[in-house]
């Protein structure tokens, strides 16, 4: 080898720090991207714009302000379960059980102690820390799926637990309606939807700048090591258990200050909250953006909020009525459709939305400069 080409081979960084440093380079200009998205989101209720198919009205509009906030709801929740599955690796089949803390603990108070919102938004949060604490402390001794059933058995027991309408603190079946009169008045009612709506938008952002944050903090890179080898990390000193209790704090309680969010959006608290049927479903919103991603969790709980609220408008549409019995039958059934979606995303897109808007960048990226190089030559 000749001296020419050890020094061109000594100036020639690593793969691995090619990407690390292309990667912090992408970082500023995806910030600068979400900044202006937000923006974007914040002045649209303020524009008469129609989005036929995704919208049910213009963009002003009550109902179109409530699908788009209902949307950034489902992606914040979608973004605290990133948190458990994306970053520390654990699957948790519990984890409406903390969102619907949000949900009824915020009802409940209300109703029953006739606080302010503000007071009662902490002392909920409050309740949802210890909540999240306790449970936590005790599922995290074990892992795998020993853990998945820990977690879904406390959803199952708080799922009970409302259904049973103790004392006729959560209504049972029919849910529990808000206390509108301990609420401000600029966050009741139909006209007051746009306020609501930039409410949701807050809650979405400072969820993922609190997930961002504790990705990048030593407790998430403790975590997301405890992800790849649990062994290697003991071995090193850390503890482990201590990492993921704080992740598994932090997305709970991010997840009821959603749920809370969500009750005055909905102006109501129904049993689904605490489901595991619910915690199914923000399994399904991260795979199907892209497990590992935070953007990609919020495109999925977006796509997958979208996708069955029009489904669901479409299957009673005359469209569908018209249609042969062979294709109408599963059509006109919404979960059909979203369950084929996901089949089909797991199967053709591993690395879910995200990931395939990743490929489709690493792709143009290796094209241009060879498109270069054929225009030179």
């Amino acid at each position: 080898m000749s001296a020419s080409q050890v020094r061109e081979d000594t100036k020639t960084p690593p793969p691995a720090q090619q990407a690390g440093k292309a990667r912090r380079r992408r970082r500023p200009a995806a910030w600068a991207a979400g900044a202006a998205g937000v923006l974007a989101l914040a002045v649209l209720p303020l524009f008469n714009l129609s989005l036929p198919g995704l919208l049910p009205g213009p963009t002003y509009t009550p109902g179109s302000l409530q699908l788009m906030a209902l949307c950034m709801l489902m992606a914040a929740a979608a973004l605290t379960y990133h948190l458990l599955l994306g970053v520390a690796g654990m699957l948790s089949f519990g984890h409406a059980l903390y969102f619907g803390a949000g949900v009824y603990g915020l009802a409940i108070i209300l109703d029953r102690t006739g606080l302010p919102l503000l007071p009662a938004m902490a002392l909920t949060l409050v309740v949802v820390i210890v909540l999240a604490n306790l449970t936590g402390a005790v599922a995290l001794r074990v892992t795998g799926i020993p853990f998945a059933m820990v977690t879904l058995a406390f959803a199952q027991a708080g799922s009970v637990m409302v259904r049973r309408n103790p004392e006729g603190a959560t209504g049972g079946e029919e849910g529990l309606s808000l206390a509108t009169e301990h609420v401000p008045a600029f966050l009741v009612g139909v006209t007051n939807t746009r306020n609501l709506y930039w409410l949701a938008l807050a809650a979405l952002v400072a969820v993922f700048l609190v997930t961002a944050w504790i990705q990048r903090s030593r407790a998430g890179h403790v975590a997301a090591a405890v992800r790849e080898n649990e062994m290697r990390v003991r071995v090193l000193g850390l503890q482990p258990y201590l990492a993921k209790l704080l992740i598994f704090v932090v997305a709970g309680t991010l997840a009821g200050v959603v749920g809370m969010t969500y009750l005055l959006l909905q102006s109501g608290a129904v049993p689904r909250a605490v489901s595991s049927d619910f915690t199914i479903t923000l399994l399904v919103m991260v795979v199907l953006g892209g497990v590992g991603s935070r953007w990609g969790a919020v495109l999925g709980g977006v796509v997958y909020t979208l996708l069955d609220q029009r489904l669901t408008a479409l299957a009673n549409s005359d469209a569908i009525d018209g249609l042969p019995r062979i294709l109408q039958i599963p059509l006109s059934e919404p979960m059909f459709i979203l369950g084929t979606l996901f089949i089909l995303v797991v199967l053709f897109l591993p690395g879910g939305l995200a990931g395939a808007a990743a490929r489709l960048r690493s792709r143009e990226a290796t094209r241009r400069p060879q498109q270069i190089l054929e225009e030179a030559g």
